[in-house]
This record gives C-alpha cells, structure tokens and sequence, in this order.
C-alpha cells in the first residue's frame, strides 16, 4: 500500500474534505458537539470559499470549506497550521460576516440560519494541557443553559489530542482526529504500518475512502512538489513566529517588529492587518 499524504496540507485537505460532500458530511457529524442523531447534517452544498488575505508571515497557514445543508446551517471548516493572538478574532469575524451575508434588504431576521466554525489548529493556545475541545457559544451568564443560537465556534488544537481507548459515541472523533494528526506518518519509524493503521481508522467507507484519497501515488509529480512546498512554506512560517516575532515581543525589540512591519506595509498590506500580526499599535503600521 502507498505511502499517505499529509491530510492537514492544502492540497490533501482540499481534495478530501473540498470535493466530497459525503466525506465532509461524515467528518462534521464526527466532529460537532450536536447533542443527538436528529442535528446530524443529512446532506450538504459546498458554498465558495472566501480569499485568505497574503500575508507574508502566515500566508500558507489557512485552508477553508465551507457548506451549508438541507436546514440551511452554514458550516466553515478550516485548517490552521500556525497560531497567533488574533486567529480567535479572526474566526469570529469571518463566521459573524457568513451569518449576516444570509439576509437581503427588507428580508425578515427569522430566515437567519446558525452559522458553525470548527478550526482545526496544528498548535496550542490554551496552557491546559488536556483541554484540546474548546466549544463557544454565546451564553446568559447567570444561567448558561439559556443559549442565544446563531454563532457557534469549535476550536480543536491537534497536538494536544492523545485519547487512545474512545467510547463508541465519540469513536468517529477519534477516528478521524488519528486520520489528521498520524496519516503522514503511518509507514515511518515509530510508527504504525500502513496497512496497521488503515485497519484502525478506517471504521467506516468515508474513513476508508480519504485514506484513498490520501495516498500518496495517486497525486502527479507537479502535484507532489506542490505539496513540498507547502510543508517548506510553513517550515519558514514556523521559524518566523518562534523566532523572530517572539523575540521582537519577549525581548522588548520594537525594531525587529518595526522593520518586519514596514515590509508588510510596502508589500501592500493593510494597516488593520499588519497590526493583528506584529502586536504594533495601528498607529506605528
């Protein structure tokens, strides 16, 4: 059996996730928190995809499907391999703007459907080591069973995922959580076989049929060097925000975020993005 690719890269992402419906459909009733068998997603329309803004520093970070099924509940489906202190706001600016784009002029609000984000990070961002399933919904504090629906953002930090024996009601999480997190190393040192782990993940035909897709010979030289480059861009991406980007904030070195700053400035950037990126104040962008 042929090597898999890693399914968190664009161009394996995309393909699994971006051109199967059925595969999709099985992956989100796997991965949403709904609450019985009557929310589960039936079938589903894929919606365009929205232009990730280039950015230099994570401009091969972010891949995005985004659906909507029979009810109308409209779901953004992204892979981020980087983290930064603006990804939360960024989320919930890009759900808050698919929620509202549902209306017309004159249209009535009751035609407005729930809009899901589920962000699926190759980081961390919360210290609680064992907390990797962050679920937001907007909540009456007093009493947090009253719930406003509309907006509901699922955030899943992959590195942190380690549960080895799921119950069966969450066994379709895990399954495709492994599918994520181990697919591109099945095969390596270390590692499960191949054919070891297909018989662990695949437990049902959507499973069986990305670990298909996945496989490494059924993608073209060109495609192939495609992939490449993408795990090398994110590489240099890793490096600039461990390196230089912490340095500048930790160390207190304004003139490495200034410098970084002012190329993202003549590259064309916006003032508002460049400032979510470096830290800076808008002001000094």
């Amino acid at each position: 059996m042929a090597h898999f690719l890693d399914p968190r890269s664009d161009l394996v992402f995309k393909r699994i996730f971006g051109e199967h419906p059925e595969i999709l459909r099985n992956f989100l009733n796997g991965m949403l928190p709904f609450s019985d068998e009557s929310q589960y997603i039936a079938s589903l329309e894929y919606l365009p995809s929205e232009q990730v803004p280039d950015i230099p520093v994570i401009k091969s970070s972010i891949v995005d499907v985004r659906c909507k099924d029979a009810s109308g509940r409209q779901f953004i489906v992204e892979m981020q391999m980087q983290w930064t202190g603006s990804f939360l706001q960024r989320v919930l600016f890009n759900a808050s703007k698919a929620y509202v784009r549902q209306l017309e002029k004159s249209e009535s609000y009751d035609l407005l459907c729930p809009v899901w984000g589920l962000s699926l990070l190759d980081a961390t961002f919360d210290p609680d080591p064992d907390a990797y399933y962050h679920d937001y919904q907007i909540v009456e504090i007093g009493n947090p069973q009253r719930v406003l629906e509309g907006l509901r953002l699922i955030f899943v930090e992959l590195p942190k995922y380690r549960e080895t024996n799921p119950q069966d009601a969450r066994k379709l999480r895990w399954a495709w959580l492994k599918f994520l997190r181990e697919a591109g190393d099945a095969g390596s040192q270390g590692h499960l076989s191949v054919e070891e782990f297909s018989a662990q993940v695949g437990i049902n035909e959507p499973l069986r049929q990305a670990l298909g897709i996945a496989e490494e010979c059924g993608f073209t030289r060109e495609q192939l060097a495609l992939y490449d480059g993408f795990w090398d861009a994110v590489r240099i991406e890793r490096s600039l925000l461990s390196g230089k980007f912490a340095e500048g904030k930790a160390e207190g070195k304004a003139e490495t975020l200034l410098e970084t700053a002012a190329g993202m400035k003549a590259a064309g950037i916006a003032p508002e993005i460049i400032a979510q990126i470096t830290g800076l104040p808008i002001e000094r962008t």
